[in-house]
């Protein structure tokens, strides 16, 4: 079974997907800023496992089709994409994983099509239930100005910062919020005036043994190619996404679900990210828990044979209840 790579017409645009293995559909979505790249030691290992395995580079990323309107990556764009890849691959099924901005996709995507997504797994973001309020505007009230989800929202001024050394973004983002980074370090996820995102970020003195300089090279290639707009446009649909999903407000997922996230990853530190983990079961009921001790945000690259033992124990799982 060898990894391929092709291009489908998928909702409107192209998009550029590995795929392995033959068997029930898999497919898996990464977050920001990745690629498809970062599902390199799942998709062997599923494939070998039975499964049809497909990672796309999400709408603006990579090699897959980045429209200019900032309106055309909104979380209902996101998840018609995932729609439309499954009919695109003659499937009519598939098992949804994703990771960061993956996890509420495929959160979401569950919540919207459960004919189509019998089970959903999702990694280092929780389901967190629509709001009575817009996100930033909640933020704001919360005294959160410098989030980074606000210093995300002005187009220009991230992309600036993440162009300007495309490698050293890579290495400082990848090891910066992973567990190997000191743990006294300041919250990155916080941007003060004046500051750039990377500025609180550690930069490694030695990569740690999960992170080579060519896993390193290969995204920062891409990223040279393409730039950061694409995906910083997902940041940008925050409050419309929050418009654009009124109709599922309370909208639960019933399918068997799974959550991985590791013990130090800042993006689940902290009051809110407890609280979003300890009452994800209100909105999905079957999700099931994998907490790994010690790791960081990147969780399926820095512990990759933790997370394949979880996923593959779930789809059994999934499988047999289905």
């Amino acid at each position: 079974m060898e990894l391929k790579h092709h291009t489908l017409t998928v909702n409107g645009i192209q998009m550029h997907v590995a795929e392995q293995g033959s068997g029930p559909l898999l497919l898996l979505c990464h977050g920001w800023p990745e690629l498809w790249y970062s599902w390199r030691h799942q998709i062997p290992v599923l494939a070998q496992a039975g499964y049809r395995v497909v990672a796309p580079d999400l709408r603006g990323f990579g090699a897959t089709e980045a429209p200019a309107d900032a309106n055309a990556y909104s979380i209902l764009h996101m998840v018609g994409d995932m729609v439309a890849l499954v009919a695109a691959l003659g499937e009519k099924h598939a098992v949804i994983v994703g990771h960061d901005w993956g996890a509420p996709i495929a959160w979401t995507t569950a919540m919207m099509r459960p004919d189509m997504f019998p089970a959903v797994v999702a990694m280092s973001v929780p389901h967190r239930p629509r709001s009575n309020d817009a996100p930033l505007k909640l933020l704001r009230q919360a005294g959160l100005q410098n989030f980074y989800w606000i210093y995300f929202q002005t187009p220009g001024v991230a992309e600036a910062e993440f162009e300007r050394d495309v490698p050293t973004t890579m290495r400082k983002l990848l090891y910066g919020i992973s567990g190997n980074a000191p743990v006294d370090r300041e919250n990155p996820m916080i941007v003060p005036e004046g500051t750039g995102f990377l500025d609180r970020l550690a930069v490694p003195e030695r990569l740690p043994q999960w992170l080579r300089d060519a896993d390193i090279d290969t995204f920062a290639r891409e990223y040279q190619r393409t730039g950061f707009r694409g995906g910083l446009n997902l940041y940008r649909n925050l409050d419309r996404n929050w418009e654009l999903t009124a109709p599922w407000h309370d909208a639960q997922v019933h399918q068997p679900a799974l959550f991985i996230a590791g013990t130090r990853d800042p993006v689940i530190a902290g009051q809110r990210g407890t609280v979003a983990i300890d009452q994800m079961s209100r909105a999905v009921p079957n999700v099931k828990k994998v907490m790994i001790e010690g790791a960081g945000h990147w969780i399926q690259q820095e512990r990759a044979a933790e997370v394949n033992a979880a996923l593959l124990q779930f789809l059994r799982e999934a499988g047999r209840a289905s």
